[in-house]
C-alpha cells in the first residue's frame, strides 16, 4: 500500500529551475562583461538539472570555458576552486531575484501544489526531499504556505550523497516511518528519478520543459509514470495510487486463498 508521497521541490513544486538558469546566465554576463545573459550557461543548467552544486556549476564552467577567468577571481570570493566562485556569483543573483515571496508564489506548480495538499486524504504521509540548501528551502515553503502540509523536510544539509544516489530517498521513508516500496515519488529530472528508483519506490516522472528531453533519452522512463501537462499530475498520481493498492489487495488475497 502506498503510505508515503515524495517530493522534489525544484521544476515539481515551484518553477525555481528556470530561475537558477536564469540566474547562470547572469552570472556569466557579469563575468565576462557582456552586454546580455549569456543563454548558453542557461542552457548548460538545462543539461544537468537535478545534480549538486558542484556538479552544476562545474559543467557551467567547463561548457563555457570559464575555468581561468573563475580562478582570477578567487581570492575576491575566498574560494579554493574556480567552481565555488561561479556559485557564489549565481546564488547572490538567485538570491536577489528570490527575495519577494511573490516571485516564489508566481512560480508554483499549483496543480503539484495540489497533490500535496490531498495527500493525507489519499492515506499518505509527505515529505520533501531536495538538493537545494535549507535556507533556500525554508524561505520557498514559507512563501508557499505549505510547512503544514509536510511532515519531513530534506536538504542538501541532511546528506552526504547528492541524486542520483538514493539516499535522500531512503532517509525520507525512514524519517517517515515507512518501507521505500510503500512510497511513491514526484520528481521532475533524470537524477532524481534515478535516485528515487534506486531507493525502490513509485515514481511519476513529471516532464517540464527543462526536463522532457533528458527524460525521453534515458532508459528510467520504462519504470516511471511520465505526465506531460501540469494539470494532469494530479490525475495520475491518483490512479497510480488505486492501481498500485488494488493490485497489491489482490495480491494478498490470492496469497491467502492458496494458503
Amino acid at each position: 500500500m502506498i503510505r508515503g508521497m515524495i517530493f522534489d521541490l525544484d521544476g515539481v513544486l515551484v518553477q525555481t529551475e528556470k530561475l537558477k538558469a536564469k540566474a547562470y546566465a547572469l552570472a556569466v554576463q557579469q563575468i565576462r562583461r557582456l552586454p546580455e545573459p549569456d543563454a548558453r550557461a542557461g542552457e548548460a543548467y538545462r543539461e544537468v538539472v537535478g545534480s549538486s552544486r558542484e556538479i552544476t556549476s562545474r559543467h557551467v564552467m567547463d561548457k563555457l570555458g570559464l575555468e581561468a577567468e573563475l580562478r582570477a577571481l578567487m581570492p575576491e570570493y575566498e574560494a579554493t576552486e574556480p567552481w565555488e566562485v561561479l556559485t557564489a556569483i549565481r546564488y547572490k543573483i538567485y538570491d536577489r531575484m528570490v527575495a519577494d515571496p511573490q516571485v516564489i508564489r508566481d512560480n508554483q506548480w499549483s496543480y503539484n501544489i495540489k497533490i500535496l495538499s490531498e495527500a493525507r486524504a489519499l492515506g499518505c504521509r509527505t515529505a520533501l526531499a531536495t538538493l537545494s540548501k535549507r535556507k533556500d528551502v525554508d524561505h520557498v515553503v514559507e512563501s508557499l504556505g505549505i510547512g503544514p502540509l509536510l511532515d519531513v523536510i530534506l536538504t542538501a544539509e541532511d546528506i552526504s550523497k547528492g541524486k542520483p544516489d538514493p539516499e535522500i530517498y531512503l532517509t525520507a521513508a525512514k524519517r517517515l516511518g515507512v518501507q521505500p516500496n510503500e512510497c511513491i515519488v514526484l520528481e521532475d529530472s533524470v537524477n532524481g528519478i534515478t535516485a528515487a528508483q534506486k531507493a525502490g519506490m513509485y515514481v511519476v516522472a513529471i516532464a517540464t520543459p527543462f526536463t522532457n528531453a533528458s527524460i525521453h533519452l534515458n532508459e528510467i522512463i520504462k519504470e516511471a509514470w511520465i505526465v506531460h501537462k501540469p494539470d494532469k499530475v494530479a490525475a495520475v498520481v491518483r490512479s497510480c495510487i488505486r492501481a498500485i493498492n488494488a493490485r497489491e489487495t489482490s495480491e494478498a488475497d490470492r496469497t491467502e486463498t492458496v494458503r
